[in-house]
């Protein structure tokens, strides 16, 4: 009997894509489930955009359907990296329940977060 691994796989939809909007100025966009399953990927692509010179990120999570605690610690991460340097990031965040976990767990005091891609930019 042959099994496909594959198929046991949790399947979040995620995705991650990373984008250079100026020398020192990156965004990061995530779509479908962040989580533990997803968070390296994540991590991976935040860190490459820090080490390429990125001195600003933008985290869009307006296509993000969930975001877990792996997430909010990729993120911390992130912003530990940037601050040294006095690096800046802004998260955009639309969905209220979204939001509300930024609000939950405090992290709204220590994260820009934005309502639009837009603003976000405009802010850095």
């Amino acid at each position: 009997m042959e099994v496909d691994l594959e198929d046991d796989e949790p399947q979040t939809g995620f995705a991650v894509e990373a984008e250079t909007i100026s020398p020192t100025t990156s965004l990061v966009v995530l779509h479908g489930q962040a989580d533990l399953h997803t968070a390296p990927e994540l991590r991976d692509k935040v860190a490459a955009a820090i080490d390429e010179g990125a001195q600003n990120l933008v985290i869009d999570l307006t296509d993000a359907t969930f975001i877990d605690s792996m997430t909010l610690g990729v993120l911390l991460g992130a912003v530990k990296r940037l601050r040294p340097t006095g690096g800046q990031m802004r998260i955009v965040v639309s969905s209220s329940s979204i939001r509300r976990i930024f609000e939950i767990t405090l992290l709204d005091r220590v994260f820009t977060l934005c309502e639009t891609r837009d603003a976000a930019l405009a802010g850095l």
